[in-house]
């Protein structure tokens, strides 16, 4: 899971496309995860994880942050992946409706960064 998130912070589409498992064609979809994965994502936090019905089969539910024309944004995502040969696979995700305390915000240059550094918005990513 930290891995896809990282694919998607340095925009490698490929590697983010054969994460998926085989049955979903991602290969297909290629277009619209290159999208996703142009963001400026700025800081992944695990909320929980959850094994499924075997040991091969797990849930992750997740906060992603990122910036979007100088807003921030959030959301909140429970993922399914499955293990074959040794590599977990994301099968598909629920995103949740309720809101986080960052949805949708305008950013000021002296906010704290959402990255989470400790340091002011101004010194940090939006530099």
């Amino acid at each position: 899971m930290r891995a896809r998130y990282c694919a998607h912070e340095l925009r490698l589409v490929e590697f983010v496309v054969h994460t998926y498992h085989p049955s979903c064609n991602a290969a297909a979809e290629a277009d619209a995860i290159a999208e996703s994965v142009h963001g400026d994502w700025k800081k992944l936090e695990v909320v929980s994880t959850e094994p499924g019905k075997d040991d091969y089969e797990g849930y992750v539910t997740f906060n992603a942050y990122f910036i979007e024309d100088k807003r921030q944004y959030s959301f909140t995502e429970k993922s399914r992946f499955i293990k074959e040969d040794g590599q977990w696979f994301y099968i598909d995700g629920e995103m949740y409706d309720y809101p986080l305390p960052v949805k949708k915000r305008e950013i000021g240059r002296n906010d704290p960064c959402v990255c989470g550094s400790g340091k002011k918005y101004k010194k940090c990513c939006g530099s």
